[in-house]
């Protein structure tokens, strides 16, 4: 609370603009709560307002200190040990001593039966964590100048009410009952300005996100074009050289002109993985039924056609279909396929598999190979760019494919994960959302 004070000329007394001394005390108020840290949180603020604060730990010291000094007001948990906020508040209402102090709940919880079980027992003012503090000292403000209305405070006859299936007897009096009910309300109005501004700042980052796809689309062309097509040129003229001057050039100029052709070769094969993961991740889905099994045999072929000196048994389940984009889904296959092909070029009897299998009723597909293999303890590296693991460097790539396969999967609201053995080949699993 913001204090101002002035100077008394004649006395020299420091005193509040109200007139009050700023040392004085207003009531006591009992705080319960299993939490320290909440427990002291709470004190901090209480006190920090001139109140005065014990602290019990648990229902069982509460009503020992309600026994030994009746407090003004008493703000409980509910959720705790032994002996919940709702038995609690029970207690205090049915003892002579203490029925007529006011009970505050405080709990996380969003249930709605939370203020049907509050007005069962008699609780007079609801509070949902994390609370304002304005909030809270406004009620406890209001709670405690209204405490002495006994005209109000007289309780009603037994009310049964049917809620959520159940039947709850009422005996709360009017000021608790509409207490509870306003401070519910207040809280449905906190919770709604939150979810507002919530919106808004979603609404701010989407429109951020906006302009960092555009940026993003922006250099996809610069990419393609400002960088293509120069590598272009240079592998071109590379050539060129190499046809009309190879004759002329010694042993070392021929081994620097190899590797200016090898680097721009490479450095074309990684601007394109770059791009296809990027299409991967801005292309527009087009949703459709989609022949997984053609697909992958398409592939199987032009990998044959690529490697006609290869024996590979290759193998995929009849009638494998699926719900996505298929220009994206033969993206995420071309790659597990092309990978699977890869790995086994030093297996003599290469055996790649496409299939599917049912897992808590949802359709699981995979490619498997007795390729190499990878241990588990680097699974989650595989989909990361540019991440290579050490039993994949003797093979050719930029380790862009299986995160293109990630992100290609994630715009399906499906997931994709890898299981393999080092020496015992790997499997790839994925699935796709609805």
């Amino acid at each position: 609370m913001r204090v101002t004070v002035q100077k008394c000329s004649r006395k020299g007394a420091m005193m509040e603009s109200n007139g009050s001394t700023p040392d004085k005390i207003r009531e006591h108020i009992l705080v319960i709560e299993d939490s320290l840290t909440q427990a002291e949180q709470l004190r901090y603020i209480l006190e920090k307002h001139h109140y005065r604060v014990s602290v019990a730990c648990n229902g069982s010291a509460a009503l020992a200190k309600i026994e030994e000094q009746k407090p003004a007001l008493i703000i409980s948990d509910i959720v705790m040990p032994e002996m919940d906020g709702y038995e609690l508040c029970r207690h205090i209402k049915t003892r002579d001593g203490s029925r007529n102090v006011p009970v505050i709940l405080l709990t996380s919880l969003n249930d709605p039966k939370d203020v049907i079980r509050a007005l069962e027992c008699g609780a007079d003012n609801f509070f949902t964590k994390p609370y304002r503090e304005e909030y809270l000292l406004s009620r406890i403000m209001d709670i405690l100048a209204n405490r002495h209305h006994d005209q109000e405070n007289q309780n009603l006859p037994g009310l049964e009410i049917s809620f959520g299936c159940q039947k709850h007897l009422i005996t709360a009096n009017r000021r608790q009952i509409l207490d509870l009910l306003l401070s519910t309300y207040e809280a449905a109005i906190l919770k709604n300005n939150e979810l507002s501004s919530a919106r808004d700042e979603l609404s701010s980052l989407n429109e951020q996100l906006t302009a960092a796809n555009q940026e993003l689309a922006a250099f996809n062309y610069t990419v393609s074009h400002d960088l293509c097509q120069p590598l272009s040129c240079i592998g071109i003229a590379s050539q060129a050289i190499k046809r009309s001057s190879e004759d002329k050039l010694d042993d070392d100029n021929k081994e620097c002109l190899q590797i200016v052709m090898d680097g721009v070769n490479h450095m074309a094969k990684l601007i394109e993985s770059l791009l296809r993961l990027s299409n991967s991740a801005q292309k527009t889905l087009h949703p459709e039924i989609v022949s997984l099994s053609t697909i992958a045999n398409r592939i199987a072929s032009k990998q044959r056609i690529a490697e006609p000196g290869r024996q590979v048994m290759f193998n995929s389940a009849e009638d494998l279909t699926a719900h996505g984009d298929p220009q994206l889904l033969h993206a995420v296959l071309d790659n597990l396929i092309g990978n699977a092909w890869k790995y086994t070029g030093k297996q003599e009897h290469a055996v790649i598999e496409v299939g599917s299998l049912e897992h808590n009723g949802t359709t699981v597909f995979f490619v498997r190979d007795n390729g190499p293999g990878f241990s588990m303890t680097d699974a989650e590296k595989l989909f990361i760019p540019f991440k290579r693991l050490p039993e994949t460097t003797e093979f050719l790539g930029h380790g862009i494919g299986l995160a293109t396969v990630e992100r290609i999967i994630r715009r399906h609201n499906g997931k994709v994960w890898a299981e393999g053995e080092p020496g015992k080949g790997a499997t790839f699993f994925f699935t796709l959302g609805k």
